[in-house]
């Protein structure tokens, strides 16, 4: 049953040592086993290596410890997510600046806290979805369709597909003549 700490600063020129200090204050090992760290790297970012490393080390019973929530997580989707699935390998996390949301305990406070987080995650994703449908309809009320432009038009495509049938020349030289990759022609032949 470790204590393993993470910490986190967004650019470069940013220290990790008031993180450092607070989880070493809080039991965590100042060594690589029991700290991880992502240094200059996003909370935004979905790929950060240091947290990779420090959720791969936590085995069932361990008490991940962040000085601060933001540290950890790039949304509240995902920090519902991620204490979730801690949760499910028996993991606790403790939030040294919000005790509140601490699950390595029974708290009750923090499943309480972590559902009205989720809730609001539910919400907020509920809340793009609707946008991201208006917007659409808007545009398609306005003549707009979405998706990637053709690259060949009606006619275009009959040449290729005679061109092809007549066996005059290779694929290559029939996309290089269109315009297009060999891989997009195949598509439209095959339509």
């Amino acid at each position: 049953m470790a204590l393993v700490g993470y910490m986190r600063v967004s650019t470069g020129d940013q220290k990790t040592d008031g993180q450092r200090d607070a989880l070493v204050a809080a039991g965590v090992k100042d060594d690589p086993r029991h700290l991880f760290q992502d240094h200059g790297v996003s909370g935004a970012k979905a790929e950060r290596p240091g947290l990779t490393q420090c959720l791969n080390s936590l085995r069932d019973g361990d008490t991940l410890v962040v000085a601060k929530l933001d540290r950890l997580g790039r949304s509240l989707g995902n920090l519902v997510q991620l204490f979730q699935e801690l949760a499910e390998q028996g993991v606790g996390v403790r939030v040294l600046d919000n005790p509140m949301l601490s699950t390595d305990g029974t708290s009750a406070q923090a499943k309480l806290m972590l559902g009205i987080y989720g809730a609001f995650a539910e919400y907020e994703r509920d809340l793009l979805r609707e946008r991201t449908n208006i917007g659409l309809a808007a545009a398609r009320a306005r003549g707009r369709t979405g998706g990637r432009p053709k690259l060949l038009d009606n006619p275009k495509v009959a040449r290729a597909k005679q061109l092809h049938a007549a066996g005059v020349m290779s694929p290559q030289e029939i996309a290089d003549a269109m315009g297009v990759s060999v891989a997009t022609l195949y598509r439209y032949l095959a339509k």
